[in-house]
């Protein structure tokens, strides 16, 4: 709410003539009512000539040279007559006029109109404007937010385009373009606030890019061979006992030899990191004394975030991002960015005006309607309006920038349903999947979806095109079902052992379009997966109303922490038992940081604002045997994903015998021995054996040689009680050696053991056992 002084400022508004209906009785603009703060431009804390069409202080305005309308954003280069200088260029379709505003050091503002425009961009170069010059816009236009017009020319306005962000997001009653203390909040969000939030709002940054990436080897691991590990910048490398405490939360941390070595130790091949576009934290957040800590509220598209910068914020945050990538692809491992491009930081009618809602609110965002209001497709109060040509140029410059000039490997599309709707329905040749498949770039990098968003028909796991991975959540759902006992019967559970053919066996995808998850950032930890069977999300201030309920949890018997030695054990157990599913299932392997060591968010399944030990990783885990031992048994499996092809195979297998002993690449035994039946896909079953034949791997190696690979009989048991396993003869084999019992704390022992086709071999309660053929 403001002030009591600020209160005493509101004048009555004053009607204008011809204006009888009381919708149009509150519309700012020709022909309608609008409400204005009173008072001097010094008692509004207004600038003066903000919502003018030129005002400027601060000193002499700079000359601005015609300049060019591409590329979009600012750019440091050599103007007319080697004279030294920035390009300055902004989409504003519908603006009326545009003002660069530049600041010194000291935070004075020196404001310039742009009065060159070229189809819809309004341009200009500034000589003598370098690098670490701090910068925004102002934008002028109509008000009318019936209509969805909101501009406000008191609002500065953070360039779409920036490559670095200075400053932070406060959120204060200044930032918003509305009068967020209207005594009649439901009509709050039409009467303009013309309050200046030039000294509450962050800068872009003027950066000069001299990058090229001769030197730069990418990995270009193929999908096949990958195994993604989720993992939060600031969260990873906070607490790391080995990284400098002034570098630890930032890049230059996770480049750090010591976060660098466990990922090598692991054997994954690309980090997925949590989004590190320039984020704003949300204003229900900030009055909690909360932060958004997972960074899913983007503000600026092109700029590494500023606060996970050890190096400084004028710029210096792109270079320490540049040195990290190149440092993650020296050790081999790729780099993939979970990007927001669905919606922004600026929610709903009643958010604040921070960029393109003052920019061309009717251009950027999808609208009802009733123009005042958003289409939500995202559950954050607005959606892109990715079927705008400008829109989508945006979304894809961005892409390609973090590819050419950042170096980054591939994405992950957060929501990526809401991108895919064309006017209304997703559509899978929408405009944007359509561009993404023809572009030179963006077609080589790896792509992810999260196939679904928040709108109706926006659950779309299996629909996405060629080219395009996606998360799977129906194999989520069902290793953790089985593990837990809950699955019905176990035709769900063989197709996603299997790498999914249901869902992905169609126009030339490969079981690597299945990216293979558990865990991820939203929702319980492993740990908490086996410890928790409710969410326990008190601490975020939602009264446990936020996070998912269905959380296919068991605690093996206790909520929480416990003091009993058999209710760990047997977690520790599960904790093998579904890391080692994961690591040997057809598709793409997906770890969230920490699982491998136990990491736990004391039952919290929605950490997005625990920006604290709650959601940070804890390292100390691995001074404690029992976590140790769970990482070096996530290790080992992936060693052995990575030494066997077999385990990672590029292509579905196809079940039939390929040679007279009638072989197959694939054969799947009940727990009793025996080859499975129509029928035994059809029951209950707490026991479920798979062959994978090496033998019969389709494709060719670099050289053009036939590949093959050992054979292996997994066994995977969720029952309570040993169970009797008869170990198949001929065809499959005569003898097998134990490479896996995840039953077993210390691995180290089970290796070696041998075992004759035809043994009944006993498999331990809740146990995985991986054999290789001998003979």
């Amino acid at each position: 709410m403001s002030s009591a002084a600020e209160q005493e400022t509101v004048r009555e508004p004053v009607e204008e003539p011809g204006v009888a209906e009381t919708g149009k009785a509150l519309r700012g603009g020709a022909g309608g009512r609008r409400h204005r703060v009173g008072g001097t431009a010094e008692q509004r804390g207004t600038a003066p000539g903000a919502g003018t069409a030129a005002g400027h202080h601060g000193g002499s305005p700079p000359q601005v040279w015609p300049g060019a309308s591409m590329p979009l954003g600012a750019r440091f280069r050599v103007g007319p007559d080697g004279v030294a200088g920035t390009n300055f260029a902004l989409w504003a379709g519908g603006a009326e006029a545009v003002e660069l505003c530049l600041f010194d050091e000291e935070g004075r503002e020196t404001r310039c109109s742009l009065t060159e425009l070229t189809h819809q961009i309004w341009h200009g170069f500034v000589p003598g404007v370098r690098p670490g010059q701090r910068y925004g816009y102002r934008v002028h236009g109509r008000w009318d937010p019936w209509t969805g017009a909101r501009w406000n020319a008191a609002k500065l306005l953070l360039d779409p385009y920036a490559r670095a962000v200075d400053g932070s997001f406060t959120l204060p009653p200044e930032v918003y373009g509305h009068m967020r203390d209207w005594p009649q909040q439901g009509v709050a969000d039409t009467v303009r606030d013309e309050r200046d939030s030039a000294p509450f709002v962050p800068k872009g940054v003027v950066v000069h890019d001299d990058d090229d990436w001769v030197d730069d080897r990418r990995p270009k691991t193929p999908w096949a061979d990958s195994v993604i590990y989720e993992l939060h910048v600031r969260g990873f490398t906070r607490m790391h006992p080995g990284i400098p405490p002034e570098l630890r939360g930032t890049y230059a941390g996770l480049a750090h030899p010591a976060a660098i070595g466990h990922l090598k130790r692991l054997g994954v091949t690309a980090v997925e990191l949590l989004p590190v576009h320039q984020f704003a934290h949300e204003d229900h957040l900030l009055r909690r004394g909360l932060h958004n800590y997972w960074g899913y509220n983007s503000i600026g598209y092109f700029a590494p975030h500023a606060d996970y910068s050890a190096s400084g914020t004028a710029g210096q945050q792109v270079g320490e991002f540049k040195r990290m990538v190149r440092a993650m692809h020296d050790a081999g491992i790729e780099v993939i960015l979970d990007v927001v491009y669905n919606h922004t930081a600026e929610a709903g009618e009643l958010g604040p005006t921070l960029s393109l809602r003052g920019i061309d609110n009717r251009g950027y965002y999808r609208l009802q309607g009733d123009a005042r209001r958003y289409a939500d497709y995202t559950g954050c109060g607005n959606t892109l309006h990715v079927v705008q040509p400008h829109v989508l140029r945006l979304i894809t410059d961005s892409l390609r920038y973090w590819v050419t000039e950042m170096g980054v490997d591939g994405f992950r599309f957060d929501l990526a349903a809401a991108l895919a709707r064309s006017m209304h329905d997703v559509d899978m040749l929408s405009p944007f999947l359509a561009v993404i498949a023809q572009d030179p770039v963006l077609r080589r990098v790896k792509l992810i979806a999260e196939p679904w968003d928040v709108g109706n028909g926006g659950y779309q796991v299996g629909a996405f095109p060629p080219l395009w991975t996606e998360w799977n959540d129906r194999y989520r759902d069902a290793v953790r079902d089985f593990w837990r006992g809950a699955l019905p019967d176990v035709r769900d559970l063989g197709y996603r052992l299997s790498g999914s053919s249901d869902l992905y066996a169609w126009g030339g995808r490969r079981p690597y379009a299945s990216v293979n998850f558990i865990t991820a950032h939203d929702g319980f930890t492993l740990r908490d997966l086996v410890s928790y069977e409710h969410k326990h999300n008190e601490a975020n201030g939602e009264d446990n109303r936020d996070g998912t309920s269905d959380n296919r949890a068991w605690n093996c018997g206790a909520e929480g922490e416990s003091d009993d030695p058999g209710v760990n054990a047997l977690r520790r157990r599960q904790l093998r038992n579904l890391l080692s599913t994961l690591l040997l299932s057809t598709g793409v392997p997906m770890l969230v940081a920490g699982d491998e060591m136990g990491r736990t968010q004391g039952g919290n399944n929605n950490a997005y604002c625990q920006d604290n030990e709650t959601g940070w990783v804890d390292w100390s885990l691995l001074e404690q045997p029992q976590w140790r031992e769970l990482t070096e048994l996530t290790a080992r499996v992936l060693a052995l994903r990575h030494a066997h092809p077999v385990l990672r195979r590029g292509a579905f297998f196809s079940g039939r015998a390929r040679s007279e002993d009638g072989l197959r690449d694939l054969a799947w035994f009940t727990g009793r021995g025996r080859e499975m039946t129509e029928e035994d896909w059809y029951a209950p079953a707490s026991t479920v054996a798979l062959f994978l034949s090496g033998r019969d791997i389709p494709g060719r190696d670099a050289r053009g040689e036939q590949v093959v690979d050992d054979s292996f009989l997994a066994v995977l048991h969720a029952g309570p009680e040993e169970t009797a396993f008869l170990l198949p003869g001929p065809p499959w084999a005569r003898r097998y050696a134990l490479l896996l019992d995840t039953a077993r704390e210390d691995q180290r022992e089970a290796p070696g053991t041998e075992y004759r086709a035809g043994e009944e071999l006993m498999v331990p309660a809740r146990s995985v056992l991986l054999l290789r053929v001998v003979e």
